[in-house]
């Protein structure tokens, strides 16, 4: 992987925190928190979705929406778990 797509990859998965955050209102946990949520979301989504058959295709656009998916699934299951 090279360093360019490293940064593409960090900045995808910030910008879908920040969706995802704007999203499930009240559940998220700050705008830092939802950045690290969001790029931990969309290296999941990235590695699971396929996977399961989802793909949205390769584009900058495609790419985020794959990423806030992941991102709005990992903070439900978070907000799940933090309420258990």
């Amino acid at each position: 992987m090279e360093f360019d797509s490293v940064i593409v990859m960090l900045l995808v998965g910030a910008l879908a925190g920040w969706l995802s955050g704007r999203l499930m209102r009240g559940r998220g946990f700050g705008v830092i928190g939802n950045i690290i949520v969001g790029i931990v979301g969309a290296f999941l989504a990235g590695t699971i979705f396929p996977g399961l058959g989802f793909s949205v295709g390769g584009s900058f656009l495609a790419s985020v929406i794959h990423a806030t998916i992941g991102s709005v699934v990992l903070l439900f299951i978070i907000g799940l778990i933090k309420r258990a």
